[in-house]
């Protein structure tokens, strides 16, 4: 029962322990617990701090991906176009490059047709003069066999001559 029923001597050294004891720990280990305590919540919110500027960089940074990833889109679509406009225009050039060669050849076939069409109808006139002439002559030999004939014949065609 002396446990239940603590005498007043008992109280007293008690107290006056507890109290030792208090200001024993306030003056030696209060201050470095409260310290580490202290620094324990400046480092989680410097962690906080650290996290929530890490949260805005990525932020910065996705929206700058973004931005970087539109402009490549753009960057592309305007390569795309310009390759699409050259081709079209190298398509047009060879187009044109091939029709004017094809003109030019048909131009040069044609000269080349009427330069041969006028060498052929020129031998052909120059056959038609030599046969007409080897006729004429066959004609007029076999016409003029007799030499009085023939002088009658020049000298009408002189008479004919100096009337004109």
């Amino acid at each position: 029962m002396d446990l239940i029923k603590p005498e007043i001597g008992l109280i007293f050294w008690t107290g006056v322990s507890f109290l030792l004891l208090l200001v024993l720990l306030r003056k030696f280990a209060w201050k470095p617990i409260l310290g580490a305590v202290e620094a324990r919540d400046e480092k989680i919110n410097e962690a906080l701090n650290a996290a929530e500027q890490a949260r805005r960089e990525i932020s910065n940074l996705a929206a700058e991906n973004e931005k970087l990833l539109a402009e490549a889109r753009n960057e592309k679509d305007r390569i795309i176009a310009d390759a699409k406009k050259t081709r079209e225009h190298m398509i047009s050039e060879a187009k044109n490059i091939a029709d004017s060669e094809a003109k030019r050849m048909i131009e040069t076939a044609r000269v080349s047709i009427e330069n041969e069409k006028n060498a052929a109808l020129t031998e052909v006139k120059n056959l038609v003069a030599n046969l007409s002439i080897e006729v004429a002559e066959k004609i007029l030999r076999k016409r003029f066999e007799n030499p009085s004939e023939q002088q009658a014949f020049v000298q009408k065609h002189l008479e004919d001559i100096k009337l004109n």
